[in-house]
């Protein structure tokens, strides 16, 4: 069936609904994607949980305070001896 234009109905109402029903679904376009999170500097320490069985946790913590500093102490030597 085909429309005809009068004064009160300017535009087709097909078409404006399609056309309104496009912009209603179409995603619109990100501008650029996020830059890249930078890598850790070298020597820079990241909080990290870690499970570790409570014997290790023990031997670690037995000498006082600094018990982290000898975990990343004795991890960085067995990467060093096995990287």
């Amino acid at each position: 069936m085909v429309e005809t234009r009068d004064r009160r109905r300017p535009t087709d109402a097909r078409a404006a609904a399609e056309a309104a029903f496009r912009k209603a679904t179409t995603k619109p376009v990100d501008p650029a994607p996020a830059p890249a999170a930078p890598a850790a500097a070298p020597g820079v320490r990241e909080s990290v949980t870690l499970r570790l069985d409570s014997t290790v946790l023990e031997h670690f913590q037995k000498d006082g305070p600094g018990w982290q500093d000898r975990i990343n102490a004795a991890l960085k030597d067995l990467v060093a001896r096995h990287g």
